[in-house]
């Protein structure tokens, strides 16, 4: 009886960290991953800081490999907040926040 609370209630811990990191509130609109780099600069303007990374290699679903560009984009700071949102092939892939000094 006790397991029958106990693997849904660990589930639900597991995966509010990664909801959490898929949204960023920019005034009163959302951006969410996967949004373009245009969509998310729309929504939230320039960035504080915008770095391009390098170029990651990446496998399409029939087997192709090609290289895209891979950004780093910093906003902040927004309520002694930082938000370091990660773009590859101008699509959002990762947003992190960290508190600022």
């Amino acid at each position: 009886m006790f397991l029958r609370y106990l693997l849904p209630a660990l589930c639900m811990i597991w995966v509010m960290p990664a909801m959490a990191g898929s949204t960023l509130r920019c005034g009163s609109k959302l951006i969410s991953l996967y949004d373009t780099a245009s969509q998310v600069q729309a929504k939230c303007g320039d960035p504080v800081s915008r770095d391009f990374l390098g170029y990651r290699e990446v496998v399409d679903q029939y087997g192709f490999v090609s290289e895209v560009p891979l950004e780093e984009w910093v906003y902040g700071p927004k309520n002694g907040m930082l938000y370091f949102l990660r773009l590859q092939a101008n699509r959002l892939i990762k947003i992190e926040s960290k508190r600022s000094n």
